[in-house]
This record gives C-alpha cells, sequence and structure tokens, in this order.
C-alpha cells in the first residue's frame, strides 16, 4: 500500500469490510470507480463456525466467506484496504472526510456505513462464552443444525416473545422469563398455542452445551438458547446526520429502498440499518447500497426522506 494512494480523494469510502460493506464495494469496484475500504477486522458473527440460509454458501466457514469475499475484491486495482478503525466523519464540500484513530485522513464523493453494530448481552454466567456456538439470536441462521431438539428462549424484553412464538418450528421450546417479561393473557394463550413452556424461576447460570441452570438448582438441558440482545451502533452515522430509528434491539440507521440515509451522499447496509439482519441480507443490502452510491454519482445524491 502506497501513502500516496491513501492521501488522495477517493470515489466512495467504505466503513466497514464484512459482508455488506464488501458486497457495496464490488459494485463500485466494477464502475470502476476508486474505492477505500477501511475495515476494523471485527465481523459481528466472528464467534460462528459456518453460516447457513446464504445460497451457495448453506454450511460454509463465516469466516472463509469473509476472506473470499476480500480476495475477490482486492483483485480490482482500483480498490484500497485500510485497516484501522474510522473514529470521525464529517461533510466537507461536495464529499466526505474520514479520519482513523491514528489521525490519517481520507476523502471521498461518496460515503457507504457498513459497520455493522455491537452486541449486548444480559449478564447471565456462561451465557457470553457460548455467544454463536450454542447461544445464537437468528433461528434462520442457527435453527435447522438444532434437529428439532429442546429449545431455550432467555427473555430480554417483549420481543422475546416473538422468539418464542416463532422457535417451535425448529424445536420444543422453553421461554425463561427471568424476571424480564411477564406475558398477559392473551401473550400465554398464544404462546400454549404454540405449546411453548414458561419457566418463571429466574435464571442463575448456563452450563454444558446451552444447559439453563436455574436459581431454585433445576437444570434443563437445551439442544441451543436463543436470546435477543441489545444492539449498539456506530456513532460515525449521528455524527453525520443521519436519522435514526428506534427498533426492538436498538437504533438503526434510517435509509429508503435504495440504501440511502437521510443525508445526501451517505448510503448505509448491513446490520447498521436493519432490524435484524442476516449474511444473505447484508450482502443484498450491500450490493444495492454499491450501486445506488455509484448511480448518485453520475445523477446526484438524493437523501432518503
Amino acid at each position: 500500500m502506497h501513502t500516496n494512494q491513501l492521501n488522495d480523494e477517493f470515489d466512495a469510502i467504505i466503513v466497514g469490510g464484512s459482508y455488506a460493506g464488501l458486497s457495496a464495494a464490488m459494485q463500485l469496484a466494477r464502475a470502476r470507480r476508486r474505492v477505500l475500504v477501511i475495515d476494523a477486522g471485527q465481523r459481528r458473527n466472528r464467534y460462528a463456525t459456518h453460516s447457513h440460509g446464504f445460497l451457495t454458501q448453506d454450511g460454509s466457514s463465516a469466516s472463509a466467506i469473509a476472506a473470499d469475499g476480500k480476495a475477490q475484491l482486492m483483485a480490482y486495482p482500483n480498490v484500497i484496504w485500510q485497516e484501522g478503525t474510522a473514529a470521525t466523519a464529517m461533510a466537507n464540500g461536495d464529499g466526505f472526510d474520514v479520519a482513523l484513530h491514528d489521525g490519517h485522513a481520507f476523502q471521498a464523493r461518496r460515503l457507504v456505513l457498513a459497520t455493522g453494530v455491537v452486541d449486548d448481552l444480559p449478564p447471565v454466567e456462561g451465557l457470553a462464552e457460548r455467544w454463536g456456538s450454542s447461544v445464537f439470536h437468528c433461528p434462520y441462521c442457527h435453527g435447522y443444525e438444532l434437529e428439532q431438539g429442546a429449545i431455550g428462549v432467555l427473555a430480554t424484553g417483549p420481543m422475546s416473545l416473538h422468539h418464542a412464538l416463532m422457535l417451535p418450528d425448529w424445536g420444543s421450546v422453553t421461554l425463561f422469563l427471568n424476571d424480564a417479561l411477564e406475558p398477559d393473557e392473551a401473550q400465554l394463550k398464544a404462546l400454549a398455542e404454540r405449546a411453548v413452556a414458561v419457566e418463571r424461576t429466574p435464571v442463575a447460570r448456563i452450563e454444558g452445551r446451552a444447559d439453563v441452570v436455574l436459581r431454585d438448582g433445576r437444570s434443563i438441558a437445551l439442544a441451543g438458547l436463543f436470546v435477543m440482545s441489545r444492539t449498539h451502533n456506530s456513532p460515525l452515522a449521528a455524527e453525520l446526520g443521519c436519522a435514526l430509528d428506534e427498533g426492538p434491539m436498538g437504533l438503526y440507521v434510517r435509509t429508503d429502498a435504495r440504501q440511502a440515509s437521510t443525508v445526501a451522499g451517505v448510503f448505509c447496509c448491513g446490520d447498521a440499518a436493519r432490524i435484524a439482519g442476516s449474511v444473505a441480507l447484508a450482502v443484498a443490502d450491500g450490493a444495492m447500497a454499491g450501486v445506488a452510491a455509484h448511480q448518485s454519482l453520475i445523477f446526484g445524491a438524493v437523501p432518503a426522506a
């Protein structure tokens, strides 16, 4: 990598080099635009060994998909990869300035935020250590592999009811309220109709594969445990003035059907711009963001309503 390359202005800067960012960068690279990807190497699904539900890649290594995507992207000579974390981003005339924590600053006419989100898990002993291996958030990504076994849902709020009502298609379900939720009569009826067991005794810890040990000493063996994490978005979107919406798990960037944010010239894709997502959805969002960013360089940038 040459310093003079980094000092030049780019057509687009992609902040985040995971699935959505790689997909966005690919579209811009193939349009022969000069692209800079800034990536800190912290994929959200780095704890998961395999990815599921992504056509042609079902069951593939999650890290291998990302590595293959990066290798394919970097075959384009008009793409520069910069390791690091984007600390600040701001509008500057008709473009944007992005600075890293080490002080390096770059300029581009368009900005694509593919920063992902950070998961904040409930403070239950043994939960974080199993995140991505036997504790999950997405049934479409991990439910099938549980072989219709016993499944738990650890409640964190009202959306945990949605989780519990979905999951009986993948196994027998127990909803652990854990003092985070108390279903009303109608909700209890809906749970009963889906054969979901309700456990009110609080959870003490998680042991074994995903065994839930309750405070009264009972242990319930599970094939897998699902939990709705609280997600935290990158501060860059708010710094730039992009509108954010409150979802059931946290804030996400408001975008239109072309992944444009409410700030002209700023696009957002992947988990940062979704209530919930997956690798397949991230790649699709990224492709749209890349195409839209490219066309905005020709026809002008229009912010989301």
